[in-house]
């Protein structure tokens, strides 16, 4: 059995399905060891609207999940999303002490970027640096050791509402679960589906949930700006419950059946049937009815993500590619469509970089609980670095007194939690 130490979890709290995954840290990176899902019933657009619900399908998620690793469950790495999730930029400057810099002056500066008038009712869940310039120079990655006089740190900062945070956290406490950290789903995806080349050169990550849709930005490897979209995967299904007049919970099905995004997949008098539109048993109709109830609203959640990703970039140039994730883009024919309405290549983004059961886990709609366990095992790596280097250095020589004080200097270094 696999020490406590060595086991991480990422907890993925959609308005869909709650899934757990869980991981057990290896030296070359994380094995995937078992998976658990619930239907998620308890929120609506990445709020929390019912917590009793919530941590029943989050008890049942983690309880699959560790069954299936042999593992207790403990603790975990929750993501987050929503309309209630805002992000902006800021920058911090300080003078240089000694005329070289030193990394107390970069904690200055991000300190600086960090100080921002927040709203009461907002906490910052990212402090993301994306660059440092000194005495005007700016695109550094790294300005330990250089010389100047000012430094200026370059932040996205990412915030929530307070109380989407604390009740999520709540959720987590009374499924017997503590929280390690809260992620944005979009910066978690990353880790999982981006390759360091399109970061480079400049993508837009795309995560189509169940309520919202949430995009990342990213260009010379740092993230650029983040947005949310309060359309998404349900509001399809939505469409064709009342256009088709059937329960949601067939409309659903049905999309998933035989839904597409673009006529040219249908066949020339291609019939279906569906169950729900009379009483007593299914009818048949055309296919192309489908198309004609969700083709407008993929093209509008399409265009819309056109807006979004134009007003964050910095230049109002669309990026060189985009990658979708969350179940919802598994819509045939999206990908073309999307494609053709923002001129750019496109592709569905599909986990990598775990081992051990990752074909469990491979599928866009398990984007965000890979990249947590990508995440938290890049963490404790990093961590035990450290602590390495501290027994060698003669400091605290036993592991939990170790780890927890090299927690401690990481959480004291951000702030609070951490973005990359």
């Amino acid at each position: 059995m696999p020490r406590q130490a060595d086991i991480v979890v990422g907890l993925d709290v959609g308005a869909t399905k709650i899934c757990a995954i869980v991981g057990e840290v290896k030296p070359g990176g994380v094995d995937v060891t078992g998976v658990g899902c619930a239907v998620s019933k308890g929120l609506r657009k990445g709020m929390v609207v019912n917590i009793e619900t919530t941590v029943e399908s989050i008890k049942k998620a983690v309880h699959e999940a560790g069954e299936m690793a042999g593992v207790e469950i403990r603790s975990v790495a929750a993501g987050i999303a929503g309309g209630h999730v805002k992000g902006f930029s800021s920058r911090g400057a300080v003078a240089v002490r000694d005329g070289e810099v030193s990394q107390a002056d970069i904690d200055r500066a991000v300190d600086a970027a960090k100080a921002v008038a927040i709203p009461i009712d907002r906490e910052i869940l990212h402090v993301i640096v994306r660059g440092y310039s000194i005495d005007g120079q700016d695109g550094i990655e790294n300005p330990l050791g250089m010389s100047g006089s000012r430094l200026e740190a370059d932040v996205h900062l990412v915030t929530g509402a307070v109380s989407a945070v604390r009740n999520l956290v709540k959720c987590c406490e009374k499924a017997g679960l503590e929280v390690s950290d809260i992620v944005l789903d979009t910066i978690a995806s990353a880790e999982a589906v981006l390759t360091k080349d399109e970061k480079e050169l400049g993508v837009a990550l795309v995560d189509i949930g169940g309520d919202t849709t949430d995009i990342a930005l990213f260009r010379e490897r740092a993230i650029m700006g983040t947005s949310v979209i309060a359309i998404g995967g349900n509001h399809f299904s939505t469409d064709l419950a009342v256009g088709l007049r059937i329960p949601p919970a067939d409309a659903e099905r049905t999309k998933i059946d035989f839904g597409t995004a673009l006529v040219s997949r249908i066949k020339k008098n291609e019939m279906i049937r569906v169950k729900g539109i009379a009483e007593g048993g299914a009818v048949e109709l055309p296919r192309r009815y489908l198309v004609e109830i969700i083709q407008p609203r993929a093209d509008e959640l399409l265009r819309l993500i056109e807006r979004e990703i134009r007003s964050v970039s910095a230049d109002g140039e669309m990026p060189a590619a985009v990658v979708f994730t969350g179940g919802a883009c598994l819509l045939d024919g999206f990908r073309e469509l999307a494609e053709e309405i923002l001129g750019i290549p496109a592709r569905r983004g599909i986990p990598s970089g775990a081992g051990g059961l990752a074909e469990l886990v491979n599928s866009p709609a398990h984007a965000t609980g890979v990249g947590l366990l990508l995440r938290m095992a890049r963490t404790r790596g990093e961590a035990r670095d450290c602590i390495m280097a501290d027994e060698s250095d003669g400091g605290e020589t036993g592991e939990d007194g170790a780890f927890k004080g090299v927690l401690e200097r990481m959480k004291s270094w951000a702030g609070g939690i951490l973005g990359f």
